[in-house]
């Protein structure tokens, strides 16, 4: 094999502190967290952001300028793909606000799940004009999908896109 992927994902939406004291919620923790697993070799990273001082997901794109700023100091090579998420946003405005960032701040990736889905006590939205929304914003801003599959249905529809 000439190239191996490894995406790593700091944190996700659902973990606390409460949960685990481990778990990265700040910028500088999941910053951190990436550098050292950029260390370890990883090629991508998925990030999440977090509302510095409740912790609770975030959709601001000032909130992932600075993530994706500490970790393009020491990882300029990196793919950085940000999490779009409809388990807590579900309008283009905040979906899409990160993918207004410019210049170095402006991800490699966006992740675009491909249909609505339920997790334990929550949906996440992705009605199928919200996901073409989304897929059109990122290919104005030249942001690659990353394409999220949990059934074949998904797939279903991105060959349909």
């Amino acid at each position: 094999m000439d190239k191996l992927i490894i995406n790593f994902t700091p944190t996700g939406m659902i973990p606390t502190k409460d949960m685990t004291p481990h778990v990265p919620v700040t910028i500088n923790e999941i910053v951190e967290d990436v550098h050292r697993a950029y260390e370890l070799g990883i090629t991508m990273t998925h990030i999440h952001a977090r509302d510095e001082k409740t912790g609770v997901p975030t959709y601001k794109k000032e909130v992932y300028a600075e993530m994706i700023a500490g970790i393009r100091k020491y990882a300029p090579d990196l793919v950085i793909c940000t999490s779009l998420s409809g388990r807590d946003f579900n309008t283009i405005d905040k979906r899409g606000d990160v993918l207004t960032l410019e210049g170095n701040l402006k991800p490699d990736m966006g992740s675009l799940t491909l249909s609505s889905l339920n997790f334990n006590k929550v949906a996440s939205m992705n009605a199928p004009s919200m996901i073409e929304d989304l897929a059109s914003l990122m290919k104005s801003k030249g942001i690659v999908p990353e394409l999220e599959v949990f059934d074949v249905g998904m797939i279903n529809f991105g060959k349909f896109l």
